[in-house]
């Protein structure tokens, strides 16, 4: 549980704000009451044995460290069974990842000045008796203050080396693209495991793009790109010096961290005089940082009452193969390529503007979130026992569905009435069926297009009594409840199950279909809302900075704020999933075309990625476990394919490539746990080649299809409450 602000811990630490949170907890920035000066206070939830062994040996290293470059705890004190806090030096300023971010790659007198300091501090590290491995040196482990001084923080994944034996604090976790090949597995580890880290930082800080992963570089399934090419800017003798630090042979790389130092300040005559004392450029006052908030255009009525300091997990991109080399040809061979490639620009040109139904199609394919052709479930049928039984529809119901924060709007009254008009709803809920499945009301929403545009309706557990709820004009989809289950928040317009709703909004509406009213005045482009697991804020996606980007909604402010914001032309965030705990958020991030999950908290801090599938998986739709321990996620490979149920713990420090689930058919999407946590609802192709809804338990026993009328049905949510 998040420690609220004005906390006293200790009878001496009183809690300013959370810094980030990660799989073992969160960290905060608190004071220090004794001594009047500001600390990071790191907790540990995690009281089993091995995880306390491991944060009270992360206490022990850093209490005996004393280098310029390195911070330093004061204090390790237990909360009863609440768990371990660790109090450390509070480092202002900002991370090498948020500069690269803040001002693109980094020049390359930083990158000596930031290489060669990180070089004092390894070098210290690795001369202790015994000798300390940092083993997670990346951008985001490299804070920058406010005068410009370098620091090498978080040792949670270091080591002690004693002797020919290695004593790990914590399990042995990488970071793709930063580790050298032997973190991976059980290989030994020393020295020059800090050295390709260190060297795989400038890299990234000096081109922008994290380097091909070096596991995939031993298995000749990649070749590091050199710099060069990256970023022609960098001097021959820079990229060298990094290149070679990042050899796969530990033996072709600097042996210690002295000796790859005095070749970063020799590869520039401007550094070759620098000794001791490395600082950059500092950061920007905080108070030129733009705000992220602003009032929302309207409020609906009865609102309802990163990781461990700093971050474990940073990335930008994600390693790819590139490109083969070039093959030596004539000219007319390269005018042939220069002309067929015209032709097909050309032919491809005319198809999409001119064809019917081409760009559709095209979309189709190429879209992340849209069906797909796949293949029959066979032999689906209820358990004799214990299962609900399915009951056909009735086919006569009622049918008729980043920069700054954005401009502030004028509100609009929560009676008024929205710009898409309902017509008569159901007065009351359905009646739940006799066994509730699945705990809560013992019902579901969905979405379905049986009636020719995408409306939600309401069904008991068994598929009895489906009842429209929505009569929007062009359709609504993504429902999501409140926590005690009597509001739902969706999206309009909804034409298709592959809308981009770059021009929806969202809306709220009473479990029986009346009070209809938009959460904001104006359509903004917002898609895939969630509600908050206490009822307070809605988080969301939206098209409002340009690009798919991450907000949260807090209704008793009426403010919205910008959580995770997209930038550049290749990056988008959406599909935000609440922990049960009400303080941490998963999402999907877009990178190139690549889909990956990452976690932050829920104000926004410690982004970082915590599913790791490689460049050939679209990993996309989390939703979390009833205990927050662990979380389910569809997977796909690149390209027409099945979707398959993956999970990750959220538990672990390590980042996770998941692992698949031999459970219910495929494909499957949008799962969702029931309140009980005993259940999944989901989507799914039946036998009859239709888009339907089915439940199953967790084990994948009892498998069920609920809906059973012609027409696609998707986006399930299991009823909350009662």
């Amino acid at each position: 549980m998040t420690l609220e602000r004005g906390t006293l811990l200790h009878k001496r630490y009183r809690i300013v704000e959370i810094l980030g949170q990660g799989g073992m907890g969160s960290v905060y920035r608190a004071v220090d009451e004794n001594l009047g000066v500001d600390v990071a206070l790191k907790e540990n939830l995690f009281t089993t044995d091995e995880y306390s062994r491991q944060f009270r040996l992360e206490a022990v290293i850093l209490a005996n460290l004393r280098h310029p470059n390195l911070p330093r705890v004061s204090d390790h004190f237990v909360v009863g069974d609440q768990g371990q806090y660790l109090v450390m030096d509070y480092i202002e300023g900002e991370d090498l990842r948020q500069r690269m971010e803040r001002v693109g790659n980094i020049n390359e007198d930083e990158a000596v000045s930031i290489g060669a300091a990180m070089c004092d501090a390894l070098g210290y590290l690795h001369t202790r008796k015994p000798p300390i491995l940092h083993r997670d040196l990346k951008p985001g482990n490299v804070k920058i203050t406010p005068d410009g001084h370098i620091f090498l923080v978080d040792f949670g994944l270091a080591k002690v080396v004693q002797g020919s034996q290695a004593t790990t604090t914590g399990a042995r976790a990488m970071t793709p693209g930063y580790s050298p090949p032997e973190q991976y597995g059980t290989a030994r580890t020393d020295p020059r495991t800090d050295i390709y880290s260190l060297g795989a930082t400038l890299y990234a800080s000096l081109s922008g793009i994290i380097p091909e992963d070096g596991l995939a570089r031993a298995m000749d399934n990649a070749q590091l790109t050199p710099l060069r090419k990256r970023n022609s800017k960098v001097s021959k003798r820079l990229a060298a010096v990094i290149e070679k630090a990042m050899s796969i042979d530990p033996a072709e790389r600097y042996q210690m961290a002295d000796e790859f130092q005095r070749a970063l300040l020799s590869s520039k005559s401007k550094t070759q005089q620098l000794t001791g004392n490395y600082i950059v450029a500092p950061p920007p006052p905080e108070s030129e940082t733009p705000p992220a908030a602003e009032k929302p255009k309207s409020k609906p009525a009865g609102g309802n009452g990163g990781p461990p300091y700093p971050p474990e997990n940073n990335g930008d991109d994600k390693p790819f193969t590139p490109p083969k080399k070039r093959r030596k040809n004539n000219g007319g061979g390269c005018l042939l390529r220069l002309l067929l490639l015209s032709l097909l620009i050309l032919a491809g040109y005319l198809t999409w503007n001119y064809m019917p139904g081409a760009r559709e199609q095209m979309n189709e394919w190429m879209g992340l979130f849209r069906p797909i052709p796949v293949t029959q479930l066979t032999d689906i049928a209820p358990s004799p026992t214990d299962a609900p039984t399915a009951t056909p529809e009735a086919t006569d119901e009622p049918a008729t569905q980043s920069s700054a924060a954005p401009t502030k709007t004028p509100t609009k009254a929560p009676t008024s009435t929205p710009t898409q008009t309902a017509t008569a709803l159901p007065e009351n809920s359905p009646m739940p069926a006799a066994t509730k499945v699945g705990g809560g009301f013992g019902q579901f929403a969905f979405v379905s297009d049986r009636t020719g545009i995408p409306q939600i309706y309401l069904s008991n557990d068994n598929g009895s009594e489906q009842t429209v709820l929505t009569n929007m004009p062009n359709g609504a989809c993504q429902p999501a409840w409140s926590p005690d289950g009597m509001r739902l928040i969706f999206t309009a317009p909804c034409e298709s199950r592959a809308a981009k709703f770059e021009t929806s909004t969202l809306y709220i509406i009473n479990a029986d279909g009346s009070g209809l009213e938009p959460l904001f005045e104006e359509p903004s482009g917002d898609f895939d809302p969630a509600w908050s697991p206490d009822g307070k804020r809605i988080a969301f996606a939206s098209w409002r900075a340009g690009r798919p980007s991450i907000y949260a909604y807090e209704f008793e402010t009426q403010t919205v704020t910008l959580l995770v914001e997209s930038t550049g032309n290749f990056m988008e965030s959406r599909q935000p999933a609440w922990s049960p705990f009400n303080n941490q958020i998963v999402y999907v991030v877009q990178k190139f075309n690549v889909y990956e999950i990452w976690s932050m908290t829920d104000t926004g801090k410690g982004q970082v990625q915590v599913v790791y599938s490689g460049g050939g998986f679209f990993d996309i739709q989390p939703t979390w476990a009833r205990d927050g321990k662990r979380i389910l996620f569809i997977q796909r490979a690149i390209g027409p394919s099945d979707y398959w149920l993956m999970e990750f713990n959220m538990e672990s420090r390590e980042i996770d490539d998941g692992s698949r689930l031999n459970i219910g058919p495929t494909p499957i999407e949008n799962v969702e746990f029931s309140p009980d946590g005993l259940w999944l609802v989901f989507e799914s192709i039946s036998e009859k080649d239709n888009r339907d809804i089915f439940i199953m338990q967790i084990d994948g026993a009892t498998l069920t299809r609920i809906t059973l009328a012609p027409g696609t049905d998707f986006d399930p949510t299991w009823r909350p409450g009662q």
